[in-house]
């Protein structure tokens, strides 16, 4: 078991610029800049809203059941979209093994209505439009005006920060005990690469077993 817990921890090594990096309050200037929350330490206490606009505390949500919280770009986003879909083939066994998924944007409580139409299984998405949970994570970062143009032309809207400027997180997934405290975690600021749903879950119950 030992060897293969240790195999999963590599694999999902957290991918950031700096190997002292710490919890973030702040945005970062670009994705490779981000300092997101390391093993160990606690999620901050965040408020996020449900797909119905009501907001709700992060950390009493967390308290429930081990949880796997996922940040992702937003519905329009092709890579995210794609991933949440392979949480649906493991979603029996996440639920099997006790866990509840959180998936967090920052999208509109409009844009997440409309997301969750189309949504077939059991994730629960969290809008946080205020942008709270990414800068609170440590993944958030500040897109340039080019990249901001180019989504335009796609009929994309971003959410922004109270400056104006566009935000995003850089793809996450933490695993957080019923405490609230990092288990194991995989930020890669290359938004076309996340882990596959087989990883998620071999993660998942290697966690389990060790607790």
């Amino acid at each position: 078991m030992k060897k293969t817990f240790m195999s999963v921890l590599v694999a999902m090594a957290v991918l950031v610029s700096s190997p002292l990096a710490r919890a973030a309050t702040d945005l970062a200037d670009n994705a490779m800049e981000v300092k997101p929350l390391l093993n160990g330490m606690s999620i901050p206490p965040i408020t996020v809203k449900m797909a119905d606009g009501t907001p709700v505390s992060l950390q009493a949500l967390v308290m429930q059941k081990p949880t796997i919280v996922l940040f992702y770009r937003g519905g329009w986003c092709p890579y995210c979209s794609r991933q949440l879909a392979g949480l649906k083939d493991i979603e029996a066994d996440l639920v099997e093994l006790g866990y509840q998924v959180l998936a967090i944007s920052p999208q509109s409580v409009a844009m997440l209505q409309e997301q969750k139409l189309e949504t077939e299984f059991a994730v629960n998405l969290l809008s946080d439009e205020n942008l709270d949970a990414i800068a609170g994570f440590g993944i958030g970062f500040y897109l340039d005006e080019d990249t901001v143009a180019k989504y335009k032309g796609y009929g994309i809207s971003l959410t922004q920060d109270s400056n104006g400027r566009a935000v995003l997180p850089a793809p996450a997934i933490f695993f957080v005990d019923q405490k609230g405290v990092v288990q194991m975690s995989y930020v890669n600021p290359d938004y076309k690469v996340r882990p596959s749903a087989d990883l998620v879950l071999a993660v998942a119950k290697a966690l389990r077993a060790e607790n």
